[in-house]
C-alpha cells in the first residue's frame, strides 16, 4: 500500500469535500460516482485518472481493491466517471498490478513510481455524455 490508511480517513473526512467539487474538471483527476453495495446510497470519490484509448486507468492509491469505493464499482460492473468537463458511463471494471505503468504518460508515470502506486482500476468506456 502507498499510503497509509490514516491519509486516506484525512482525506476522506476533510480534503476530499472539497476536491469533489475541482477534480472533474482538473488535470488527471476526476471524480468516481457510485452506490453503496449494501445501503445504495450514493457516493463521489475523487480519483487520479489517466485516459487510455477506450478506457481510463485509475491510480489505486490507498488500499487498491479492498477499498469499499472499488469493491462498489467492481460489485456493480461500473460506475459513473466524472473527468475532463466531460461525464462518461463506464464498465467492465478490472483491478490490476502494473509495476510498468503502462497506459499512463511519462510524466504521470514517474510521480506514480515515486509514489509507489503500480495497482489500477480499469474501466471501459460505455457511453458519453
Amino acid at each position: 500500500m502507498p499510503f497509509p490508511r490514516w491519509l486516506a480517513r484525512a482525506n476522506k473526512v476533510g480534503l476530499n469535500r472539497v476536491v469533489k467539487h475541482v477534480a472533474p474538471w482538473l488535470p488527471t483527476l476526476g471524480l468516481v460516482v457510485h452506490h453503496g453495495r449494501k445501503s445504495g446510497r450514493r457516493y463521489e470519490t475523487p480519483i487520479m485518472v489517466f485516459r487510455d484509448g477506450n478506457r481510463f486507468l485509475i491510480a489505486l492509491t490507498y488500499g487498491g481493491e479492498h477499498t469499499e469505493w472499488v469493491k462498489n464499482v467492481v460489485a456493480a460492473g461500473g460506475c459513473e466517471l466524472r473527468t475532463g468537463g466531460r461525464v462518461y458511463e463506464m464498465g467492465s471494471p478490472r483491478v490490476y498490478q502494473d509495476e510498468s505503468r503502462s497506459g499512463v504518460r511519462p510524466l504521470e508515470r514517474q510521480v506514480l513510481r515515486l509514489l509507489g502506486v503500480a495497482e489500477f482500476l480499469s474501466l471501459t468506456i460505455g457511453h458519453q455524455g
